[in-house]
Protein backbone atom coordinates (compact mmCIF):
# COMPACT_ATOMS: atom_id res chain seq x y z
CA UNK A 1 0.00 0.00 0.00
CA UNK A 2 1.47 3.44 -1.15
CA UNK A 3 1.21 6.15 1.42
CA UNK A 4 1.50 9.82 0.57
CA UNK A 5 1.89 13.32 2.24
CA UNK A 6 3.26 11.96 5.53
CA UNK A 7 4.08 15.59 7.09
CA UNK A 8 6.83 16.60 9.46
CA UNK A 9 6.39 19.45 11.51
CA UNK A 10 8.72 21.86 12.61
CA UNK A 11 8.46 23.86 15.45
CA UNK A 12 10.31 27.21 16.23
CA UNK A 13 10.70 28.22 20.44
CA UNK A 14 11.93 31.47 21.44
CA UNK A 15 13.41 31.87 24.89
CA UNK A 16 11.59 34.94 26.22
CA UNK A 17 13.23 35.24 29.82
CA UNK A 18 15.71 33.50 31.71
CA UNK A 19 13.22 31.61 33.45
CA UNK A 20 12.73 29.49 30.72
CA UNK A 21 9.54 30.29 29.65
CA UNK A 22 8.82 29.59 25.68
CA UNK A 23 6.42 30.92 22.98
CA UNK A 24 5.70 29.83 19.99
CA UNK A 25 6.70 32.05 17.00
CA UNK A 26 6.66 29.36 13.72
CA UNK A 27 4.91 26.20 12.31
CA UNK A 28 6.51 24.94 9.16
CA UNK A 29 5.15 21.83 7.73
CA UNK A 30 7.25 20.09 4.72
CA UNK A 31 5.62 17.66 2.44
CA UNK A 32 7.45 13.87 1.71
CA UNK A 33 6.17 11.20 -0.23
CA UNK A 34 6.15 7.20 0.61
CA UNK A 35 5.66 5.48 -2.35
CA UNK A 36 7.02 1.81 -4.18
CA UNK A 37 10.55 3.29 -4.58
CA UNK A 38 11.26 2.37 -0.96
CA UNK A 39 12.53 -0.68 -0.19
CA UNK A 40 12.38 -2.88 2.51
CA UNK A 41 15.50 -4.11 5.18
CA UNK A 42 15.75 -7.20 4.44
CA UNK A 43 17.00 -7.94 7.76
CA UNK A 44 13.89 -6.93 9.10
CA UNK A 45 11.88 -9.06 6.52
CA UNK A 46 14.34 -12.53 7.36
CA UNK A 47 13.22 -11.76 11.25
CA UNK A 48 9.52 -11.42 10.74
CA UNK A 49 9.32 -14.48 8.01
CA UNK A 50 8.98 -17.26 10.31
CA UNK A 51 6.60 -15.73 12.53
CA UNK A 52 4.17 -14.38 9.68
CA UNK A 53 4.21 -17.95 8.09
CA UNK A 54 3.64 -19.35 11.56
CA UNK A 55 0.40 -16.29 12.01
CA UNK A 56 -0.75 -17.53 8.36
CA UNK A 57 -0.85 -21.02 8.80
CA UNK A 58 -2.63 -20.94 12.00
CA UNK A 59 -5.15 -17.97 10.62
CA UNK A 60 -5.83 -20.14 7.93
CA UNK A 61 -6.38 -23.39 9.39
CA UNK A 62 -9.65 -24.87 8.66
CA UNK A 63 -12.06 -25.39 11.51
CA UNK A 64 -15.84 -25.90 9.86
CA UNK A 65 -17.65 -26.06 6.62
CA UNK A 66 -19.82 -23.54 5.39
CA UNK A 67 -22.32 -25.05 3.08
CA UNK A 68 -23.85 -21.43 1.57
CA UNK A 69 -22.16 -18.02 1.24
CA UNK A 70 -23.74 -15.44 4.33
CA UNK A 71 -24.39 -11.80 4.06
CA UNK A 72 -25.75 -9.31 6.54
CA UNK A 73 -27.47 -7.96 3.42
CA UNK A 74 -29.20 -11.20 2.87
CA UNK A 75 -32.53 -10.67 4.45
CA UNK A 76 -34.88 -8.01 6.24
CA UNK A 77 -35.49 -7.94 9.67
CA UNK A 78 -33.14 -10.54 10.47
CA UNK A 79 -30.53 -12.90 8.11
CA UNK A 80 -28.59 -16.20 8.06
CA UNK A 81 -25.19 -14.26 9.04
CA UNK A 82 -26.83 -11.91 11.87
CA UNK A 83 -28.70 -14.87 13.42
CA UNK A 84 -25.36 -17.36 13.80
CA UNK A 85 -23.40 -15.12 15.29
CA UNK A 86 -26.47 -14.01 17.62
CA UNK A 87 -27.00 -17.76 18.36
CA UNK A 88 -23.65 -18.68 18.81
CA UNK A 89 -22.66 -15.94 21.39
CA UNK A 90 -25.70 -17.16 23.22
CA UNK A 91 -24.49 -20.96 23.41
CA UNK A 92 -20.62 -19.95 23.93
CA UNK A 93 -21.66 -17.41 26.48
CA UNK A 94 -24.60 -18.89 29.20
CA UNK A 95 -22.42 -21.90 30.70
CA UNK A 96 -19.59 -19.25 31.78
CA UNK A 97 -22.24 -16.61 33.02
CA UNK A 98 -24.57 -19.17 34.64
CA UNK A 99 -21.40 -20.73 36.43
CA UNK A 100 -20.29 -17.34 37.99
CA UNK A 101 -24.09 -16.55 38.78
CA UNK A 102 -26.58 -19.04 38.46
CA UNK A 103 -29.09 -17.48 36.09
CA UNK A 104 -29.25 -17.82 32.35
CA UNK A 105 -28.56 -14.91 29.98
CA UNK A 106 -32.41 -14.82 27.90
CA UNK A 107 -31.00 -12.98 25.32
CA UNK A 108 -28.95 -11.35 23.10
CA UNK A 109 -29.02 -8.33 21.12
CA UNK A 110 -25.86 -7.21 18.93
CA UNK A 111 -25.86 -4.69 15.46
CA UNK A 112 -25.80 -5.41 12.33
CA UNK A 113 -23.20 -2.90 11.67
CA UNK A 114 -20.67 -5.15 13.33
CA UNK A 115 -20.81 -7.65 11.19
CA UNK A 116 -17.58 -6.64 8.76
CA UNK A 117 -17.38 -9.81 6.58
CA UNK A 118 -19.28 -11.96 4.65
CA UNK A 119 -18.77 -15.77 5.46
CA UNK A 120 -18.17 -17.61 1.97
CA UNK A 121 -19.48 -21.13 1.09
CA UNK A 122 -16.40 -23.36 1.77
CA UNK A 123 -13.59 -23.70 4.55
CA UNK A 124 -14.11 -21.96 7.71
CA UNK A 125 -11.18 -20.68 9.50
CA UNK A 126 -10.00 -18.23 12.72
CA UNK A 127 -9.32 -15.75 9.89
CA UNK A 128 -12.91 -16.10 8.62
CA UNK A 129 -13.65 -15.13 12.52
CA UNK A 130 -11.60 -12.64 12.06
CA UNK A 131 -13.23 -10.90 8.78
CA UNK A 132 -16.85 -11.42 10.70
CA UNK A 133 -15.91 -10.00 13.37
CA UNK A 134 -12.21 -7.85 13.48
CA UNK A 135 -12.83 -5.45 16.46
CA UNK A 136 -11.98 -6.14 19.95
CA UNK A 137 -15.36 -6.01 21.71
CA UNK A 138 -16.25 -8.28 24.50
CA UNK A 139 -19.28 -9.98 25.88
CA UNK A 140 -21.31 -7.82 28.27
CA UNK A 141 -24.22 -9.16 30.32
CA UNK A 142 -27.02 -6.70 31.51
CA UNK A 143 -29.75 -7.23 34.04
CA UNK A 144 -32.48 -4.98 32.59
CA UNK A 145 -35.98 -5.01 33.90
CA UNK A 146 -38.74 -5.92 32.12
CA UNK A 147 -39.69 -1.93 31.34
CA UNK A 148 -36.34 -1.48 29.37
CA UNK A 149 -36.64 -4.48 27.14
CA UNK A 150 -39.61 -2.68 25.83
CA UNK A 151 -37.48 0.24 25.28
CA UNK A 152 -34.98 -2.15 23.47
CA UNK A 153 -37.87 -3.44 21.70
CA UNK A 154 -39.01 -0.05 20.73
CA UNK A 155 -35.30 0.46 19.24
CA UNK A 156 -35.65 -2.34 17.00
CA UNK A 157 -39.27 -1.09 15.66
CA UNK A 158 -37.48 2.20 14.74
CA UNK A 159 -34.40 1.19 13.69
CA UNK A 160 -35.73 -1.19 10.41
CA UNK A 161 -32.59 -3.01 10.78
CA UNK A 162 -31.73 -6.40 11.37
CA UNK A 163 -29.53 -6.31 14.29
CA UNK A 164 -29.26 -9.55 15.02
CA UNK A 165 -31.13 -11.42 18.21
CA UNK A 166 -31.14 -14.37 19.92
CA UNK A 167 -33.85 -15.03 22.65
CA UNK A 168 -36.35 -12.62 21.71
CA UNK A 169 -38.94 -13.02 19.33
CA UNK A 170 -40.41 -9.58 17.34
CA UNK A 171 -43.54 -9.42 14.93
CA UNK A 172 -43.73 -5.63 13.55
CA UNK A 173 -46.50 -4.09 11.43
CA UNK A 174 -46.43 -2.43 8.05
CA UNK A 175 -45.95 0.41 9.65
CA UNK A 176 -43.02 -1.01 11.98
CA UNK A 177 -45.00 -1.14 14.88
CA UNK A 178 -44.75 -3.59 17.11
CA UNK A 179 -48.06 -6.52 16.82
CA UNK A 180 -46.52 -8.96 19.19
CA UNK A 181 -42.86 -9.89 21.31
CA UNK A 182 -41.99 -12.55 23.71
CA UNK A 183 -38.76 -13.28 25.24
CA UNK A 184 -38.55 -17.46 24.67
CA UNK A 185 -41.63 -18.04 23.73
CA UNK A 186 -43.21 -16.17 27.10
CA UNK A 187 -45.02 -12.86 27.20
CA UNK A 188 -42.69 -10.09 28.65
CA UNK A 189 -43.08 -9.45 32.46
CA UNK A 190 -42.26 -5.57 33.23
CA UNK A 191 -41.06 -6.15 36.24
CA UNK A 192 -39.24 -9.08 35.86
CA UNK A 193 -35.13 -8.77 35.74
CA UNK A 194 -33.86 -10.18 32.18
CA UNK A 195 -30.21 -11.05 31.24
CA UNK A 196 -29.50 -9.45 27.82
CA UNK A 197 -26.11 -10.52 26.10
CA UNK A 198 -24.30 -7.35 24.10
CA UNK A 199 -20.92 -5.84 23.26
CA UNK A 200 -19.15 -3.31 25.34
CA UNK A 201 -19.42 -0.84 22.60
CA UNK A 202 -23.37 -1.24 22.30
CA UNK A 203 -23.42 -1.05 26.52
CA UNK A 204 -21.88 1.97 26.34
CA UNK A 205 -24.31 3.75 23.73
CA UNK A 206 -22.94 2.59 20.79
CA UNK A 207 -25.51 2.96 17.46
CA UNK A 208 -27.68 5.28 19.56
CA UNK A 209 -28.62 1.66 22.18
CA UNK A 210 -28.92 4.08 25.42
CA UNK A 211 -31.87 1.45 26.77
CA UNK A 212 -28.76 -0.47 28.32
CA UNK A 213 -28.15 1.89 31.53
CA UNK A 214 -29.16 2.34 34.13
CA UNK A 215 -29.69 -1.25 34.69
CA UNK A 216 -29.71 -4.00 37.34
CA UNK A 217 -26.15 -5.11 36.96
CA UNK A 218 -23.85 -5.64 34.29
CA UNK A 219 -21.37 -8.66 34.11
CA UNK A 220 -17.92 -8.80 32.24
CA UNK A 221 -17.38 -12.16 30.84
CA UNK A 222 -14.08 -11.24 29.67
CA UNK A 223 -14.69 -13.29 26.32
CA UNK A 224 -14.49 -11.20 23.14
CA UNK A 225 -17.23 -11.85 20.58
CA UNK A 226 -14.72 -12.74 18.01
CA UNK A 227 -13.28 -15.88 20.64
CA UNK A 228 -17.56 -17.16 20.72
CA UNK A 229 -17.09 -17.53 16.77
CA UNK A 230 -13.60 -19.59 16.85
CA UNK A 231 -14.50 -21.36 19.56
CA UNK A 232 -17.89 -22.42 18.13
CA UNK A 233 -16.30 -23.31 14.87
CA UNK A 234 -14.04 -25.64 16.38
CA UNK A 235 -16.86 -27.52 17.83
CA UNK A 236 -18.88 -28.11 15.09
CA UNK A 237 -18.36 -29.68 11.70
CA UNK A 238 -20.86 -27.59 9.36
CA UNK A 239 -22.23 -24.18 9.04
CA UNK A 240 -26.00 -24.27 7.99
CA UNK A 241 -27.56 -21.05 9.56
CA UNK A 242 -31.11 -19.99 8.25
CA UNK A 243 -33.24 -16.31 8.05
CA UNK A 244 -36.08 -17.52 10.08
CA UNK A 245 -39.23 -16.19 12.34
CA UNK A 246 -37.33 -14.32 15.22
CA UNK A 247 -37.76 -10.69 13.96
CA UNK A 248 -40.00 -10.39 10.76
CA UNK A 249 -42.68 -7.80 9.56
CA UNK A 250 -46.45 -8.44 8.22
CA UNK A 251 -47.19 -7.80 4.90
Amino acid sequence: MTIKNLSIVAIALLFTSCKNDFQLVKIEGKRIEINDSLTANQDIENFVAPYRERLNKDLDSVLAYAVNTYSKSDGHLNTAIGNLVADVVLEQSNPIFKSRTGNDIDLVLLNHGGIRSIISKGNVTIRTAFGVMPFENSVIVVALKGQQIEDLIAYLSRAKRAHPISGLQLELDEDFKVISSSINGKPIDKQKVYYVATNDYLYNGGDGMVFFQPNEGEYVLDYKVRNTLIDYFKKVDTLNPVIDDRFTQKN
